[in-house]
């Protein structure tokens, strides 16, 4: 490519925005110069720098969330040309243009792409995806874990919470209660730890509770769209033969 036409070469974007929660959603057209290596972040810092839409009206700069700009943090998840993912990995070079730019329909919109997770979080609490230890002194060290259990558990932790996997879930929306892929699949983390074992039960009653478990309905999107590869689907068979098994105990028990 030549330096001529690497000054003219522009990329095409098409934004979704909302000014606000209660606002109407609308699109806006930007065409922004063309620099080698760019990913989708850079080229919103573009059109923040210089705010003028495809026609050449002025504008507000679009709003979206990122941090780590290297696929750990979960922040910029966004829905880019149809798909769920994060635009720090999206490259340009490698996007079919218009490129297309959508916030997640499964959060709410606080504005343009940046998007409200908490209904994720909120289901992390409820399943108490952490581990309980009662004061800050000395407790020495903890149990061993087997190796082999450690490889696959170290697989579940790699989860940032950038809820694509609820994004890519049909059974996860505003009308239903279910929790989602990533609570279930740190169920199963959690659960297999030698100190957060403690509170398997609590954690899968949790997971039979309305919300819980029985709402996934096996489309196992939430696997194929996971930007880290962990296996959700595993993680939840797991746990439908966990919650079974708890439950005929309860039977036997009661």
């Amino acid at each position: 490519m030549s330096v001529t036409e690497k000054q003219t070469k522009t990329i095409k974007l098409i934004v979704t925005r909302q000014d606000s929660p209660e606002s109407n959603a609308y699109h806006e057209q930007f065409e922004i110069p063309y620099r080698p290596n760019m990913n989708v972040i850079s080229a919103l810092m573009e059109i923040q720098r210089n705010p003028k839409t495809a026609e050449g009206k002025d504008t507000t700069p679009v709003c979206w969330e990122s941090n780590c700009l290297e696929e750990v943090c979960g922040a910029c998840s966004m829905v880019i040309n149809g798909k769920p993912r994060q635009a720090c990995t999206a490259l340009i070079d490698k996007l079919e243009q218009p490129i297309k730019i959508e916030p997640m329909k499964t959060f709410p919109v606080i504005r343009d792409v940046v998007i409200d997770r908490g209904r994720m979080f909120d289901s992390l609490k409820r399943v108490k995806a952490w581990i309980p230890i009662d004061g800050t002194y000395d407790l020495g060290p903890g149990p061993r874990m087997a190796e082999s259990k450690r490889q696959w558990a170290y697989e579940l932790s790699k989860c940032m919470t950038c809820g694509v996997c609820l994004e890519a879930c049909p059974n996860v929306s505003e009308k239903t209660s279910f929790i989602g892929p990533a609570p279930l699949s740190q169920v199963r983390l959690f659960n297999a730890h030698p100190t957060g074992e403690m509170n398997k039960e609590e954690r899968l009653d949790t997971l039979m509770s309305d919300g819980g478990i029985e709402g996934c309905g096996n489309s196992q999107n939430c696997v194929q769209a996971c930007p880290k590869g962990i296996p959700l689907t595993t993680s939840i068979a797991a746990l439908n033969k966990d919650t079974t098994m708890h439950m005929v105990k309860k039977w036997f028990t009661s």
